[in-house]
C-alpha cells in the first residue's frame, strides 16, 4: 500500500467531480461516497493520475447505474 500524495488527492477530487456530473444533481451522498471509495482504494494500489483514476471512477459509475436499474 501506497502513500497517497497531495497530488493524488487532487487528481481523485477532480475526477470525483466530473464524474458525479453524471448523475443527476451530482450524486446523492451515497453515490459520491462509493466512488470516493473505490478512487481511494485506487490510489492506496498506486494509481494516481487522472486517466488511471478516471478508469476506476467510471468503472464505480457503471456499476452504480446498472445495480439502480435492476
Amino acid at each position: 500500500m501506497q502513500k497517497v500524495t497531495e497530488r493524488t488527492k487532487a487528481n481523485m477530487d477532480v475526477v470525483l467531480e466530473e464524474t458525479c456530473r453524471q448523475l443527476p444533481h451530482g450524486g446523492d451522498h451515497d453515490s459520491r461516497r462509493f466512488i470516493a471509495e473505490r478512487l481511494i482504494e485506487a490510489a492506496k494500489a498506486g494509481h494516481s493520475t487522472l486517466g488511471e483514476l478516471g478508469i476506476v471512477a467510471r468503472h464505480a459509475l457503471a456499476e452504480l447505474t446498472s445495480g439502480k436499474d435492476q
